[in-house]
């Protein structure tokens, strides 16, 4: 080990040196993917004519095969869609938008990405 810690202990160093875990740099790079790449997704608004509360999500395609939900297209718009209204609304402003997300993801620090979805988007991951 680097600092001279046993397994568990780690966990807090990753948060005192301000190192984002391996899930959380995957939900950064998925969420990278999607902001750069919008042009490819389409909203719910786009596909129903109804308008409902979940209009400005993202519409996720339908996907049969185990090996298409794990797709970074896929699981890029269900990680997506579990963000704030706030911080979605800043994606437009890649550097701003990276900046609040790796702020959010130190301060929850995920390690599994059941973790990111178990949390309440508005009330865990912080309005900012």
């Amino acid at each position: 080990m680097m600092m001279s810690t046993i397994n568990r202990e780690s966990c807090q160093y990753f948060k005192n040196l301000k190192i984002l875990p391996l899930k959380s740099q995957y939900i950064v790079s998925l969420l990278l993917f999607v902001t750069k790449n919008r042009h490819l997704y389409e909203s719910n608004s786009e596909i129903h004519i109804i308008n409902t509360r979940f209009g400005s999500y993202l519409h996720i395609p339908t996907a049969n095969l185990t090996t298409s939900q794990k797709d970074p297209f896929y699981s890029g718009i269900k990680v997506f869609n579990h963000l704030p209204i706030s911080i979605k609304n800043t994606s437009h402003d890649i550097n701003q938008f990276t900046c609040v997300l790796k702020i959010i993801l130190l301060i929850n620090s995920f390690y599994l990405l059941e973790e990111y979805f178990a949390c309440n988007s508005n009330r865990d991951l912080g309005s900012m």
